[in-house]
């Protein structure tokens, strides 16, 4: 069983699919920690993001790890390292590239092959398990996602709006994996709404589906 969460970034999707999750009592997959793993993977290297043919040998080697809300790359815990500015800048433009796409796909759904999952992303039911038989996509108007951005990273929430609308420029216009509603998913506009009410709408229409 798999329920596919996808919105662009600050509508809550992390959020949401963690605590779905533990109401459903299944395993939470967070796709965009993969691509931030390896952006940081790239900073640290010092490489071009832009260029693919540094970026995609990290992706392809990338040894990630998911437990809870604990990331690991090999044995090092990265949970707050893959969250700053410049790796989540950097994210965005690692994850256009094809290769890295295809790398990270292909664990992904080698995961949801097996097992009840909340999975989150920006391509999950369109690209990654377009079987899912539940696909949601989460949206909230462009303040409130930067509102909530600035709240988790300390940063102005105009600058955060600036760079939100760079980003999802590059991740509604790139040839892989753009963002997009799946055309048999459910919108939900988180704007306004608490947590548990967007968890709650998501959960009831799970069960009327027979997933939970």
């Amino acid at each position: 069983m798999v329920i596919a969460i996808d919105g662009p970034a600050g509508a809550g999707k992390s959020t949401v699919a963690r605590a779905l999750a533990e109401r459903l009592g299944a395993t939470y997959l967070d796709s965009g920690a993969m691509y931030r793993s390896v952006a940081l993977l790239t900073v640290r290297a010092g490489a071009d993001p832009d260029d693919p043919a540094a970026v995609v040998p990290l992706a392809e080697g990338l040894d990630i790890g998911m437990a809870g809300r604990t990331i690991t790359i090999g044995a090092e815990d990265v949970s707050a390292a893959i969250r700053t500015p410049e790796v989540t800048a950097a994210a965005s433009r690692v994850s256009v590239h094809r290769g890295v796409r295809e790398a990270m796909v292909q664990r992904q759904r080698e995961l949801l092959s097996d097992g009840a999952w909340v999975a989150e992303g920006r391509d999950i039911g369109t690209v990654v398990y377009p079987e899912a038989p539940l696909k949601v996509f989460l949206t909230a108007s462009p303040e409130e996602r930067a509102r909530r951005r600035a709240a988790e990273s300390g940063e102005e929430a105009e600058a955060v709006l600036a760079a939100q609308r760079e980003r999802d420029a590059r991740d509604i216009e790139r040839e892989h994996g753009a963002l997009a509603p799946a055309a048999d998913s459910v919108e939900v506009d988180t704007t306004g709404l608490g947590i548990d009410e967007v968890v709650e709408a998501i959960a009831e229409i799970a069960s009327a589906r027979g997933l939970s």
